[in-house]
Order: C-alpha cells, then structure tokens, then sequence
C-alpha cells in the first residue's frame, strides 16, 4: 500500500471544503462524507501517482491532478515524483486554480 502526505496548505483547503459544507448543507454528516472522499483519492492515487492528468494550462510545474469521481468539484493536486506521494492542494473547481498554485511555489 503506497502512502501519501498532505502539506500544511492541503490540510488546510481539507478543513476549509469540511467547514464550507458543513455550514452551507447545515450537515457534517456531508461534510465527512466528502472529506473521506478526498482521502479515499489521495490513497488512490498514491497507489499509482501516473493515474492523474497533468494540466499545462494551469501550470509548468510538474504536478498532476485527480478529480473525485463521486464530487467532481474538488480536485487533487500532487507531486507524482515524491515518495511518499505529497498532496499539494484539494482545491474546488470554481477558485482559480493558477492563481491558487502560483502562490504555493
């Protein structure tokens, strides 16, 4: 089973999409049921880091995303070249994503 590791900042987008929907469905049953979902996509893509698409429009960097099939709003960022994989940003589809990634060079 490969691993996976979150940065600081990916840690705090989880606790931010867990707060969003938490507050905005008034249910944290939701909100668990997608946060489980981010972590169930980070293990699976650790188990094969290529399964993710690179995204030369969003950015140069060599990182690879992985949208959750379940909640395709949210989006896994990573470095497949890390061992253990490391989870960069879960980000919501909406925000802009470049930006967001510029900022975490």
């Amino acid at each position: 089973m490969s691993s996976y590791a979150l940065t600081p900042l990916a840690k705090a987008d989880i606790f931010d999409v867990w707060s969003y929907i938490a507050a905005e469905s008034n249910s944290e049953e939701t909100a668990n049921r997608v946060e489980q979902a981010i972590y169930d996509a980070c293990a699976f893509v650790a188990e094969a880091p290529m399964r993710g698409h690179s995204r030369s429009d969003l950015t140069s960097r060599p990182l690879r995303f992985w949208t959750l099939t379940r909640y395709p709003n949210y989006t896994v960022v990573y470095r497949p070249e890390t061992a253990p994989l490391q989870v960069v940003a879960v980000l919501h589809g909406k925000r802009n994503i470049r930006r967001v990634l510029k900022r975490r060079q």
